[in-house]
């Protein structure tokens, strides 16, 4: 198993939902930004609302850090609009809904699950340069938790603007960071 991690995101292009509109997207709209993909089983489904309102509560935050959100699923577009229309949960959504029916970006994030042509649920925070900085994958029956993204994408950010400095277990935007050196070595 290679690891994505620090590897170019995919190149796409793939139709969308967002806000009552069709659009396209493509990985040219995300050149120069913070972006979130948050692969989730399919659309009328359990877990993945709670999910996508979780992280929809969180959208605002994430914008004014300069992140563009995009969830993904191997519905098609229109099965998006439907959802939209009959969920007053998902009628909350103003993100990006991104329509992967043939796979491509699923495929190419390597959360595709084969046996019943779905996506894993996987998060993936890419940096401006396109580079996968962040990924967790796990089995469809555990939710995710928008806070810890979020906690998640402040420590990457910090990271990148603050070479030569890491963010310790649980850290927070403002607490302490360290600088890796020999004098640190064993007395952590």
């Amino acid at each position: 198993m290679q690891s994505v991690i620090n590897a170019q995101a995919p190149e796409f292009k793939v139709q969308a939902f967002q806000n009552g509109e069709f659009k396209t997207v493509s990985n040219e709209d995300i050149k120069g930004k913070w972006a979130v993909f948050f692969f989730y089983p399919a659309d009328f489904t359990f877990v993945c609302p709670t999910e996508l309102v979780d992280l929809s509560e969180k959208y605002e935050e994430l914008q004014k850090m300069g992140v563009e959100v995009f969830s993904v699923s191997c519905d098609t577009h229109f099965v998006h609009k439907a959802w939209f229309d009959a969920s007053d949960r998902i009628k909350q959504i103003k993100y990006t809904m991104l329509a992967d029916p043939l796979a491509v970006l699923a495929k190419g994030f390597g959360v595709f699950k084969e046996d019943e042509g779905v996506a894993y649920r996987g998060t993936f925070v890419v940096d401006p340069e396109g580079l996968i900085k962040l990924m967790e994958v796990q089995d469809n029956s555990v939710g995710r938790n928008a806070d810890e993204l979020v906690r998640k994408i402040k420590a990457a950010q910090f990271v990148a603007a603050h070479p030569g400095e890491v963010c310790p277990a649980k850290w927070n935007e403002g607490a302490e960071t360290l600088t890796p050196s020999i004098d640190l070595v064993g007395k952590l």
